[in-house]
């Protein structure tokens, strides 16, 4: 019996996953992103993969908003309202750690960047909502902050040009991977993960 895939370095970033980020007009563009995020979520669960559930949340007196939403005088997510309630298929279990985020870019928020640090976390999967903004922002995040990391692209949703483009474009710092090439991707990334550990990163 072959060894299970080791996942320890690993960990999914499940991003925004929220109802203020799913218009009816995405859901109709993406039918399957609810079913793919349960997959995604059974999948890691049993495979030992860590999950952390990333989740916009602003409070309603408008202190901790992005200018330009202070600006137009709202904002997504706010608090207590039904917007920022998370979507069936991605609620968390027990023991699996919710982050709140005031931002696009989920690691601007020091207690996630934190924990990654101290789960020695070295290669990021990210998915969610949406593809253009707060998962693509994440994603090169992760890669300027020192780790590797790889875009779930059937577990992402936005507008579909949006989407496309964003997944296109950016080549030279992320990855993309799907539900059903993680298996194999995974021995490719170790391979990389070793030769970054050998490299001294």
């Amino acid at each position: 019996m072959a060894d299970p895939t080791d996942w320890r370095r690993f960990v999914l970033l499940l991003i925004d996953v929220q109802r203020d980020f799913w218009p009816e007009e995405m859901a109709r563009a993406f039918p399957d992103f609810p079913s793919r995020i349960e997959s995604l979520l059974d999948y890691c669960r049993s495979a030992d993969l860590d999950i952390v559930h990333v989740r916009a949340e602003f409070e309603p007196d408008g202190v901790d908003w992005m200018a330009p939403y202070r600006v137009k005088g709202e904002t997504p997510c706010v608090r207590g309202t039904s917007g920022a309630g998370v979507l069936p298929c991605a609620a968390e279990l027990p023991g699996e750690p919710v982050f709140r985020k005031q931002s696009f870019d989920a690691l601007l928020q020091k207690d996630l960047l934190t924990h990654l640090q101290q789960a020695t976390k070295s290669f990021i999967l990210v998915a969610g909502l949406e593809t253009s903004v707060c998962v693509l922002l994440t994603a090169v995040s992760a890669v300027q902050r020192g780790f590797l990391a790889a875009v779930v692209e059937d577990c992402c949703a936005d507008d579909p040009a949006k989407h496309a483009a964003a997944l296109a474009h950016y080549p030279f710092a992320f990855d993309r991977t799907s539900l059903d090439r993680l298996e194999t991707d995974h021995d490719r990334w170790t391979t990389m993960l070793n030769a970054l550990h050998r490299s001294g990163g």
